[in-house]
């Protein structure tokens, strides 16, 4: 049984606060080159969407 989430996200950095009441501090993750980040404190897992079009830069 696992209980960790993966989602789909628009863009290569996301925030992750753990969600629901018992979370964690927010965390900016970035995925770099990759296209998946997986949060350090909850083990959630944040997957670019197919088709996603990535900003190069601001």
């Amino acid at each position: 049984m696992s209980d960790i989430e993966t989602i789909e996200v628009e863009s290569k950095r996301v925030g992750c606060d753990g969600g629901g009441t018992l979370g964690h501090p927010l965390v900016y993750l970035e995925m770099g080159e990759k296209t998946e980040v997986v949060c350090p404190y909850c083990s959630r897992t944040y997957r670019l969407r197919e088709g996603a079009e990535v900003a190069s830069g601001h």
